[in-house]
């Protein structure tokens, strides 16, 4: 667990979350990276058949958060060990932050981060966007946990539980929708 309410390391918890979301910063940086360099093999392609593989990527995503469709998503079924947080805080907190920043150490439910990394692959974007679009990846997750530090409240899980499902739908919808126009 990042925070707990009985925190008495001597490290403080600001810190912790500092470095925590530099990890998911340099992780996102990174698979936005490797995706840069892997959508050069798309280039080739007609980029009428790319924006229309890209669409259809995200209508599938937008049907399966919808429940319309029953798509597996990758995921890494393994946990990040205790040891990582319990032994050396700092380090611990940044190795954790970029495992989790890189998307491919734990498992991602929504289908949107997966259609937007196949949406740079497919489109090949300059090194710049395809960066920013990694370090926002990586900035959205670092906002969750610090909105969770920041709340400090007990039933926060409970509520986000209950509201994620139309989230996801909205935004898989949003996707769809913004990438269809694009591609008009």
């Amino acid at each position: 667990m990042l925070f707990s309410p009985g925190w008495r390391a001597p490290i403080r918890q600001g810190e912790v979350l500092a470095v925590f979301t530099l990890g998911l910063l340099l992780g996102g940086i990174l698979s936005a990276t490797v995706i840069w360099l892997l959508s050069g093999l798309a280039e080739p392609l007609p980029s009428s058949a790319r924006a229309l593989a890209i669409v259809a990527v995200a209508a599938l995503g937008a049907a399966r958060e919808f429940g319309l469709l029953s798509i597996p998503l990758p995921q890494n079924a393994r946990q990040i060990p205790q040891e990582v947080l319990q032994t050396r805080l700092r380090r611990g907190s940044l190795q954790f932050g970029f495992e989790l920043g890189t998307g491919v150490r734990t498992y991602v439910s929504a289908s949107t981060p997966y259609v937007l990394a196949l949406g740079l692959l497919l489109s090949h974007q300059g090194p710049f966007a395809t960066a920013a679009a990694g370090s926002a990846f990586g900035a959205g997750r670092a906002l969750s946990a610090a909105l969770t530090w920041w709340s400090r409240d007990p039933d926060r899980d409970a509520r986000i539980a209950v509201r994620m499902p139309w989230i996801k739908r909205l935004t898989a919808l949003a996707v769809f929708l913004a990438l269809a126009l694009w591609a008009i």
